[in-house]
């Protein structure tokens, strides 16, 4: 018996070491080289982190940071060059053409600027553009904060509407707008007000009157998300009011429907974008309640904050995570018509002629959120994407 299961043991033994596979420490230098395996494959990656093969850089910013860009009727680009986080002596708003920037309307009107920030050019060609009335180390200036309207045939600015209390507020951060023609005497302009601090809400200008109306303050549709995560520069960052660590605010971006009855917006610190009837929103003798129910979700998008608008009808937004630029069709279908890793935080956009233009902040990288370490790196950009022909 003692035999037999000697015999069994060293049976079993044996199978063991010829079945076992042979172990290696991680320092093993027995240990088989396996990355020269012939003709293998690369490793694949994720197709989202190659560059799309669009993105075209037009312009490169070391002194100034644009934010707000328009293309006028004529193709003539204009850019905005806002103040509220780095003074500098160059334009407030000029042309750019061929690496060169030329004062507009001209050089004369620059000193009625503070900040221009954001802009568009509404369904007659003239350009609006609005001004945040914002100061690097100074803060909000008070009565800066207004909307221009400028005549880019004459030259000139033809009006300035003052924003006021009561739909601006002491804490306002009044950030980018779209004017509708087509409510209203001489139009309307509706205009996101960010908030500096966590009291964001959409202004309404009646343009004919100046009389103003703050709409859907501290409601869901215009508000930061709690518990909102995004993950900017390879950091995850969650949204914290008291310490943030990342750009984030209440309602930002802005877009307008080819047909002009339709408004759509985001919160930057959200992926849900949302619209409501021009109509509704215009209509001084609407009711909060009204307004609030007119309100649509229309889903997620990406975390954005530039919105321009095709004469299709297509919607592109941007998307700051994915450092891509989104396509929403009048069916509501989402695609990623750009992503290219230099995109940090694409800011302003605007179409033209089945291409878009879009300005390149870096807004995370603020010394704010990195305990006073500014991690920006010049120069900012300005770029061109093509777009792949629309569908028939």
């Amino acid at each position: 018996m003692k035999t037999r299961l000697t015999l069994c043991t060293l049976a079993l033994s044996l199978a063991a070491t010829l079945v076992a596979p042979p172990s290696y420490g991680a320092d093993d230098a027995s240990m088989p080289d396996m990355t020269g395996m012939g003709d293998a494959p690369a490793d694949s990656i994720d197709a989202g982190y190659k560059p799309s093969g669009n993105v075209t850089v037009i312009g490169r910013f070391q002194d100034a940071q644009p934010s707000g860009i328009a293309i006028l009727s004529d193709h003539r680009m204009v850019l905005g060059f806002p103040r509220s986080l780095h003074d500098h002596d160059g334009p407030r708003l000029a042309l750019y053409s061929h690496g060169q920037l030329t004062p507009f309307p001209d050089a004369e009107s620059q000193g009625r600027f503070v900040s221009p920030l954001g802009m568009t050019v509404d369904a007659s060609g003239q350009l609006w553009v609005l001004d945040e009335g914002i100061l690097a180390e100074k803060g909000t200036v008070p009565g800066a904060a207004r909307l221009f309207h400028i005549d880019p045939v004459a030259g000139r600015i033809v009006e300035e509407i003052a924003l006021t209390a009561p739909a601006l507020r002491s804490d306002s951060h009044p950030n980018d707008v779209r004017i509708d023609l087509t409510h209203g005497d001489r139009g309307t302009a509706f205009i996101t007000d960010s908030s500096l601090t966590v009291h964001p809400a959409l202004i309404v200008v009646d343009i004919a009157t100046g009389h103003q109306r703050r709409l859907l303050a501290d409601t869901e549709p215009v508000m930061p998300r709690h518990g909102f995560m995004a993950v900017l520069d390879g950091k995850a960052s969650r949204y914290n009011p008291d310490k943030p660590t990342m750009a984030q605010a209440g309602a930002n971006g802005i877009g307008l429907s080819a047909d002009q009855q339709t408004l759509f917006w985001q919160p930057l610190t959200s992926r849900e974008l949302y619209s409501a009837p021009t109509a509704v929103l215009a209509d001084p003798r609407a009711t909060e309640t009204e307004i609030e129910f007119s309100v649509k979700d229309e889903g997620e998008a990406g975390m954005g904050d530039g919105m321009a608008t095709a004469p299709d009808g297509r919607l592109f937004l941007t998307d700051i995570e994915r450092h891509g630029i989104l396509q929403r069709a009048p069916d509501g279908t989402i695609s990623v018509v750009a992503h290219d890793p230099r995109l940090i935080a694409p800011d302003g956009l605007a179409y033209q002629g089945n291409a878009l233009y879009a300005t390149i902040g870096q807004w995370s990288r603020q010394p704010a959120f990195h305990n006073g370490v500014n991690q920006e790196q010049r120069p900012w950009l300005v770029v061109k994407i093509t777009l792949p022909s629309p569908a028939p």
